[in-house]
């Protein structure tokens, strides 16, 4: 038998089977990634995953934050390392708790965040929540579940608490502000605003509630008198950690960033929102370096 030996620059492959995935070979070759591929080492992987909703949060978050636009397939996603601390953000397609879930889906498949957060602006509920103040959730309960009768329609509330882990990092930003869970801030107009900040449940649902007397309040008012704030997307949020779970066989953290735009009643205003969602981004910012995995 003649043995002969051949040189091969790039990859040689005698009938055997190989998957090769993110790889380049030649001179200046690149790899373009897809959003669906997962990540691929520790330099890609962000340590807090942001999700917003409307534009004018994703405006607030960008400049908070001082985020890059990176385009991978065709998604857009928003990333920079922000006092040590690695961050990725997208913006979901449109409002609801299942474009969350999508949104959510998305980064995990590129960055893998460790913590994911929810960060916009929402209707405040509670007697102690102004417009301009923020909340900070480590607790949902959805109010959308329900059975249809023919002698009503009884709703099913359904609590998801964040990991512990979330609820300590919480506490200790409140307890570091001085005054605690008090903060002053200025506008990139440099106008300073002074706001209180509030942990605590938020209600979340399909609606958008524009009425004081509306049945999703008042069911929420019973189901736990101490939820603060209401949205669209946190159920999604948080079910989507949930389940990912199990696929993982770890806990997946979240949290939910609201600043209050309005009192979810009849005197809902589009002007607060841009004030709301800047207080919401700047809360960010400092919440930063207490949800860094230290391990």
């Amino acid at each position: 038998m003649i043995v002969t030996q051949q040189r091969v620059d790039g990859i040689l492959n005698y009938g055997g089977t190989m998957t090769v995935r993110d790889s380049a070979v030649g001179s200046n070759a690149k790899v373009a990634r897809t959003a669906s591929s997962p990540h691929s080492g520790a330099a890609e992987r962000a340590q807090v995953g942001v999700v917003t909703i409307l534009p004018l949060e994703t405006q607030a978050v960008r400049l908070a934050l001082d985020l890059r636009n990176e385009r991978i397939g065709d998604l857009t996603f928003y990333r920079a390392v922000v006092d040590g601390v690695s961050v990725a953000a997208i913006m979901a397609l449109e409002q609801g708790q299942r474009s969350a879930m999508a949104a959510y889906n998305h980064l995990v498949g590129v960055f893998d965040p460790e913590i994911a957060v929810l960060v916009g602006i929402g209707g405040g509920i509670h007697e102690s929540v102004a417009i301009g103040d923020v909340v900070l959730a480590t607790e949902m309960v959805y109010y959308d579940r329900r059975k249809v009768t023919p002698s009503g329609t009884p709703r099913r509330g359904e609590t998801r608490p964040a990991p512990a882990a979330v609820g300590h990092a919480v506490n200790a930003f409140l307890t570091d502000l001085d005054p605690p869970g008090a903060l002053t801030i200025e506008d990139p107009e440099g106008t300073s605003r002074s706001m209180a900040i509030h942990a605590g449940p938020i209600g979340s649902g399909e609606a958008v509630i524009a009425d004081e007397d509306a049945a999703e309040i008042a069911f929420l008012a019973s189901f736990n008198d101490k939820i603060l704030a209401v949205d669209m997307e946190a159920g999604g949020l948080g079910q989507a950690c949930h389940e990912r779970s199990a696929a993982s066989g770890r806990q997946h953290r979240w949290m939910v960033v609201r600043g209050i735009s309005d009192r979810a009643d009849q005197n809902k205003s589009d002007a607060p929102q841009r004030v709301a969602a800047w207080h919401a981004a700047q809360v960010l910012r400092r919440l930063l370096p207490y949800l860094e995995n230290k391990r």
